[in-house]
């Protein structure tokens, strides 16, 4: 069973994907944080993350490992835990360009399809990102598109981390999605087949009964 689930930034997927993997037993993979892991590289290593050729010539360097236990996920680099170190502003302001680098995206495809069919238990995995059912398990069983409209993503993403600004978290927001949705390679799209889930105006604990309901009605 493989549950990808795609959608906009404060949308809700990770705590939903997390809540839908322990739920039901299986691991989890947040693609999102392997960008932040190598963008955090790319800074501790003085690589202009605007220079797309010198991203490029480095993105093979580093190793990244991502726990899946949905209770506990983890993610290193070189065998340090940089859990915290990817959720620094310096991070979140330049993941954006790094993860516009098709070199950058093909290196961290190969990586999370690796882990996707690593065999382990438990062999089922729900997974998060912005291309997953487009891309990187286009034949999942369960396709999910997360959105919430932008004023709802901007109080949920302030209070995560503590932000007064709501309405410059919103402006944050609608960049990320309009570089999400206008680069060139695996943008961020709507993939064929998969449900479309407005949490706007639901619970976390909703949202994931809706999506754990999904996946019982494909698992029977």
């Amino acid at each position: 069973m493989v549950v990808a689930v795609d959608g906009t930034s404060g949308s809700g997927k990770s705590s939903t994907c997390r809540g839908v993997a322990t739920r039901l037993g299986l691991r989890y993979l947040d693609t999102g944080a392997m960008f932040r892991a190598m963008t955090w590289w790319m800074l501790e290593h003085g690589v202009e993350v605007h220079d797309a050729d010198a991203v490029a010539a480095r993105c093979d360097e580093p190793v990244i490992e991502s726990g899946t236990d949905p209770a506990a996920p983890t993610i290193t680099v070189d065998g340090v835990d940089v859990a915290a170190a990817i959720r620094t502003d310096a991070v979140t302001g330049s993941v954006s360009p790094v993860s516009t680098v098709p070199a950058v995206r093909a290196r961290l495809l190969r990586l999370q399809r690796e882990i996707i069919a690593a065999d382990v238990e438990p062999a089922g995995i729900v997974v998060e990102g912005r291309d997953i059912g487009s891309v990187v398990v286009p034949d999942a069983p369960v396709k999910l598109y997360l959105t919430a409209d932008a004023s709802a993503r901007a109080s949920r993403r302030a209070a995560e981390q503590g932000a007064a600004d709501l309405a410059a978290t919103e402006r944050l927001l609608l960049s990320r999605d309009a570089i999400d949705s206008g680069r060139a390679t695996a943008p961020l799209v709507m993939a064929d087949g998969a449900v479309h889930l407005d949490t706007t105006g639901h619970t976390l604990d909703e949202v994931i009964e809706l999506v754990v309901g999904m996946v019982d009605r494909v698992g029977t």
